[in-house]
């Protein structure tokens, strides 16, 4: 009886399954991280990373794919129109032609996420 329990820690409603929400680097958090490493101040820091992602965002939708040497490649991915299932009833529903992003990491980010350095990014090379 004299045995008492630790709490059960429960994940943050956004938290994705086996990760905790302290690992997610959101919109603020590379803000702060590219201020830092850039010397940049805030304002500039925040204005260069939404035209960075406004050109990623209008390259995709005019259906370019998007390479960033040393990181990867974005794609526009086209689902083709089907049939499907609604889970609750069984019934048979059409599921709409949709368009969703695909990412391809590069060589050089595969080999960071297995444990190799992070490589020298050269600002005028192109992949």
């Amino acid at each position: 009886m004299d045995d008492i329990k630790e709490p059960i820690e429960t994940p943050h409603p956004g938290a994705r399954k086996g990760g905790k929400s302290e690992n997610v680097v959101n919109r603020q958090k590379l803000l702060v991280s590219v201020t830092e490493k850039a010397g940049l101040p805030r304002s500039k820091a925040m204005a260069a990373m939404d035209a960075v992602f406004e050109c990623i965002s209008q390259s995709l939708k005019e259906g370019n794919e998007v390479r960033v040497l040393n990181f990867g490649a974005f794609a526009v991915s086209e689902r083709k129109a089907g049939k499907g299932r609604d889970p609750r009833t069984g019934a048979e529903i059409n599921v709409p032609e949709s368009k969703s992003v695909r990412f391809r990491p590069s060589k050089a980010l595969r080999e960071v996420l297995a444990g190799g350095a992070l490589p020298q990014m050269d600002a005028g090379a192109e992949e």
